[in-house]
């Protein structure tokens, strides 16, 4: 008996689902269920639909929570299922006092709930949230790796994205309570902390006098000479700071992989999707970035099927892959989201996005295989994980054929590729 999480999407919704089993315990609930919902598409909901009626199937008398961004935006849709005793905002989910009402409450048992949908709700406006405490991943007794939320919600408009509608207006954490959950991490064992947040690289930019992303991390790296690597999650090319691009070229602490989100390769569509970058100014930032740091390796988010797309459009998108030389790419098949201007403009036929969906995998997938044939017979800096894997400084995972232990810094020369890892010699 304990508190079972299912998490969906990004980084910041596992290390929140961390600070939410630490929160549920620490008010004394056992035996619940809580679904860490994502919104970012259409398939994210429908998964998490299913999985709220797995786990009811397995533990019928098991109460269910059901909180994240798909049930910050439609609760009701949440609320309205049988199964689900409660629905927890964005807020919510992170305030202690939630579970310790929710543990006092006599409304968790499918016997004592009220059948009115609406009682279940507990969802508040994210656009009023204020709050930005920096929540980190713990349990490193079994983890190399920590993630430190430092950012929270997002002032851009993008027009297909409903996680604003989520996650609320920017909001960063202190730079002082950053560096103090920074500290805990390394004692508690992390030799490499991630960053992470909605928005990243917007860190302090909702306050005219605040700090920048690369003042905040040249701030952790100056008060923490003990920690051997930190990483940072997805960037937008065009709000990198002058002192985050120095720290980039000149700061061996600061791992040499970026992941951007580029979304397209085409002007137009990047105008319809209200991006605040051109293509050109995509590839210049990939080869500055590499000639101040020739290591660097970069990573991507790309849509196929954007309303509007055409057949020119997309294969610009391809072509960036090559252009920026990317080793990473995350691709998508566009989903409409409700709300979101570009679920009210002209539609690309579905055949046709899962088409370019699957030719953007298939290109993602070579770019990749390419950057790890670049890699065999190269000794690279290895951080070993859990099992038998471990990460290089550039992302790149490395298989050891062998359990190995965690938390190690290991010179290794990669002999041979084996899928999207490579084997140690």
């Amino acid at each position: 008996m304990g508190v079972e999480l299912v998490t969906f999407g990004c980084r910041l919704n596992l290390v929140e689902s961390e600070t939410i089993e630490r929160q549920a315990r620490a008010a004394g609930l056992a035996d619940i269920a809580v679904i860490n919902t994502c919104a970012v598409t259409a398939e994210a909901v429908r998964q998490a639909g299913q999985a709220i009626r797995r786990l009811a199937r397995e533990q019928p008398e098991r109460p269910i929570v059901v909180t994240g961004c798909a049930a910050q935006i439609e609760p009701a849709r949440f609320a309205a299922m049988p199964e689900v005793a409660r629905v927890f905002g964005n807020a919510e989910k992170l305030d202690a006092a939630s579970w310790r009402t929710l543990a006092s409450s006599n409304s968790l048992r499918a016997t004592d709930r009220n059948d009115d949908s609406t009682a279940k709700i507990a969802v508040g406006d994210i656009m009023q949230a204020r709050d930005a405490t920096p929540h980190r991943t713990q349990a490193l007794g079994l983890h190399t790796r920590g993630f430190l939320q430092v950012q929270n919600g997002c002032d851009h408009r993008c027009t297909f994205c409903v996680i604003p509608l989520g996650r609320g207006n920017a909001r960063s954490a202190e730079v002082d309570e950053v560096v103090v959950q920074a500290r805990r991490l390394v004692a508690d064992g992390a030799s490499e902390i991630v960053l992470t947040g909605v928005d990243l690289t917007s860190y302090g930019r909702e306050r005219s006098d605040g700090p920048t992303l690369g003042a905040l991390v040249g701030t952790i790296l100056a008060a923490l000479p003990e920690l051997k690597r930190l990483r940072l999650s997805s960037l937008d090319a065009v709000e990198v700071d002058d002192d985050l691009r120095a720290l980039i070229a000149e700061e061996p602490r600061l791992m040499p992989h970026l992941h951007l989100s580029l979304q397209s390769g085409d002007d137009l569509v990047l105008k319809r999707m209200k991006r605040r970058h051109s293509r050109t100014q995509a590839v210049d930032f990939c080869a500055e970035m590499r000639s101040l740091r020739p290591d660097l390796v970069f990573g991507a988010d790309l849509i196929a099927g954007f309303p509007t797309e055409d057949e020119s459009m997309f294969s610009r998108t391809l072509a960036l892959i090559e252009e920026c030389g990317l080793s990473y790419v995350h691709g998508f098949p566009f989903s409409a989201r409700p709300g979101t201007p570009a679920a009210r403009m002209p539609q690309v036929a579905g055949g046709e996005i899962k088409e370019r969906a699957a030719r953007l995998r298939e290109a993602a997938e070579a770019a990749h295989a390419g950057h790890l044939a670049a890699r065999i017979g190269r000794t690279l800096s290895v951080l070993t994980e859990r099992g038998d894997t471990g990460r290089a400084e550039d992302f790149t995972l490395v298989r050891f054929g062998r359990s190995i232990e965690p938390g190690q810094i290991l010179p290794v020369t990669a002999h041979a590729q084996a899928g999207k890892s490579l084997l140690a010699a």
